[in-house]
């Protein structure tokens, strides 16, 4: 496991672009943390490290996002507004999870029986108003 320092949204997306490189397709990353903790900034790290060219929002509100146009297409989730595990499993998580890209799920510790165990989790902690610690394993 490692640990990271984050102070700024910036360094959060710093810190998600070096880990870019290390995906491949089929991997699955799994955030967790609080609301503000950085779990969407870290996705626009990792966009951005794969190269590709776009503006990267939470799905809150439409469940996935699918950037494609760089290295892997990433399919972006986020569990927040799902109220239980079937409503989850209803978008056909395996065919993004199994697909022919990576996969992003923001507060994937609500479901965490629908995340595939070969997930690499990511856990935002908010030290202080500006501080993060993120927790890669």
């Amino acid at each position: 496991m490692a640990t990271f320092t984050s102070h700024s949204a910036a360094e959060t997306e710093a810190i998600a672009r070096e880990i870019a490189p290390e995906l491949r397709v089929g991997d699955i990353v799994a955030l967790q943390g609080e609301l503000g903790a950085g779990k969407t900034h870290f996705t626009k790290g990792l966009v951005a490290g794969l190269a590709i060219p776009v503006d990267v929002t939470s799905p809150t509100f439409t469940i996935m996002h699918e950037y494609s146009g760089g290295r892997l297409p990433v399919y972006h989730f986020d569990f927040f507004r799902l109220e239980d595990a079937q409503a989850a499993a209803s978008i056909a998580l395996d065919d993004y999870f199994f697909g022919e890209g990576v996969s992003v799920v923001e507060w994937a510790d609500r479901f965490p029986e629908l995340i595939p165990a070969n997930a690499r989790w990511i856990r935002f902690e908010m030290s202080s108003p500006t501080e993060r610690k993120i927790q890669v394993s």
